[in-house]
């Protein structure tokens, strides 16, 4: 159902409060530089500090400027399911073409409390939903035998995979074969992601690089791989300074520096810290974005 690059969106602030006229400069950005979709409030849109009508905000402005250009999916993830059920619905009403949601966070349930969930979801808002497992801000893992379970289910679409893990992403595939579209969740595993048997990924590069991005993706699917290397050993150097300290902290730096944005996040989170800042503007200049 999606593909390639899909990228995960910033939430642009000034004085506190969500600057849509910066917003939409950014969509229109991506899908100029010819990335497949647009994800808002996912952990890159700080959606941890909106307020869940911000967070409909947020997609509804998404939604109206991108003009069906291209899918939006936006993240509705909670680690209450009633929540998420709201939020999705909520999302499915504002527009979105398809939903991103996290797996539960901090109350860690089972495999089959996971399984619940998302079920719920499905069966409560019939709408496309996208699979995040990320282990690293959860504190807990989909198993590959959970993931196959819920790839039977109708609304299931697709797996955003961030466990970091290869052999994770290769046992998702052969237990799974086409009945789940796999992302890569890790920009500097979309490669060999890719050759596993992923479809695109779920990106916080291409914020600032969605060209190349999609080209490298592009190459992949291709079967162009001579190509994707050169396009993602370019980019990894950068890939790697946009995790220097937490995610979005650096790539709205990066944006800032870059003039789409203002450098202004929500606490706890705190403006990108005077050295790794010097570190990342040394690699933007040598990727030729400053």
């Amino acid at each position: 159902m999606f593909s390639g690059v899909m990228t995960a969106i910033i939430t642009p602030f000034h004085n506190g409060e969500i600057d849509t006229a910066a917003l939409e400069r950014l969509v229109d950005f991506h899908i100029a530089n010819g990335v497949s979709a647009i994800v808002p409030c996912g952990s890159t849109g700080e959606s941890a500090t909106l307020t869940h009508d911000e967070h409909i905000e947020v997609i509804r402005h998404v939604v109206t400027r991108v003009r069906g250009r291209v899918p939006v999916i936006a993240g509705t993830g909670s680690n209450s399911t009633r929540e998420a059920v709201s939020l999705t619905q909520r999302a499915k009403e504002a527009g979105a073409s398809a939903a991103l949601l996290i797996s539960p966070y901090y109350n860690k349930p089972t495999q089959e409390g996971i399984y619940q969930h998302y079920a719920t979801i499905a069966e409560r808002t019939r709408f496309p939903l996208i699979v995040y497992n990320i282990p690293g801000r959860t504190g807990s893992k989909i198993e590959a035998a959970t993931i196959a379970r819920l790839a039977e289910l109708e609304h299931i679409v697709g797996l955003k995979e961030a466990t970091g893990s290869l052999d994770e992403v290769q046992e998702v595939v052969r237990l799974c074969g086409d009945k789940i579209e796999v992302y890569s969740g890790d920009d500097s595993l979309t490669l060999p992601v890719m050759a596993a048997g992923g479809t695109g990924v779920i990106s916080v590069v291409a914020n600032v690089l969605p060209k190349q991005s999609a080209e490298m993706v592009a190459a992949c699917a291709g079967g162009d791989w001579d190509t994707a290397r050169r396009r993602h050993y370019a980019m990894l150097p950068l890939i790697r300074a946009l995790f220097l300290e937490t995610n979005p902290i650096p790539i709205k730096a990066a944006l800032a520096m870059m003039g789409y944005c203002r450098d202004e996040l929500r606490l706890p989170l705190l403006p990108m810290s005077e050295a790794p800042r010097a570190k990342l503007r040394t690699v933007m200049h040598e990727a030729g974005l400053l």
